[in-house]
């Protein structure tokens, strides 16, 4: 009977920490979805789109628990976004987009992101990552200018 016990309340923590997980990855998987409307808002040379992406990845991060991403984090990737949705040219959003990306980057080892396939794209004249949920480039550091400059250096499944 103690066999029992013990097993049926093995199972029930098993449950709970996969919907747990769930629920962290989920949380942090919008952001990233917040983060790819940045990133194809400055891929299309558009300031007033990136600037309302941006606010709505800082929705997004306020929104995400301390448990799930440290406060710490949290208001980097908030400070980051800020001066990206305040910025009003795509110069200097796109500036602030190297050290947003860097730590999405740093997420992406935490943290399941997508269901599907994300790739960690670098281009070599910005010297700047980000990450895409798509294989072909769309560069968001030089837009229209050079839309298809740089390589994938990383998939995370």
């Amino acid at each position: 009977m103690k066999k029992y016990i013990i097993t049926a309340a093995l199972s029930l923590f098993s449950v709970l920490s996969l919907s747990a997980q769930s629920k962290k990855d989920a949380q942090v998987s919008k952001l990233y979805q917040n983060y790819i409307a940045i990133k194809s808002a400055l891929a299309s040379d558009d300031a007033d789109k990136t600037s309302k992406a941006a606010s709505e990845f800082i929705k997004t991060a306020s929104a995400v628990d301390y448990k799930v991403v440290s406060e710490g984090n949290l208001n980097i990737l908030r400070k980051d976004a800020s001066a990206i949705s305040e910025a009003r040219s795509v110069t200097a959003q796109r500036e602030t987009f190297l050290n947003l990306s860097d730590n999405m980057i740093a997420l992406t080892k935490d943290f399941k992101l997508s269901e599907k396939p994300v790739y960690v794209q670098y281009c070599p004249m910005a010297d700047g990552s980000w990450l895409s949920d798509e294989k072909q480039i769309v560069n968001p550091y030089y837009g229209k200018a050079m839309l298809s400059c740089g390589s994938v250096k990383s998939e995370i499944k």
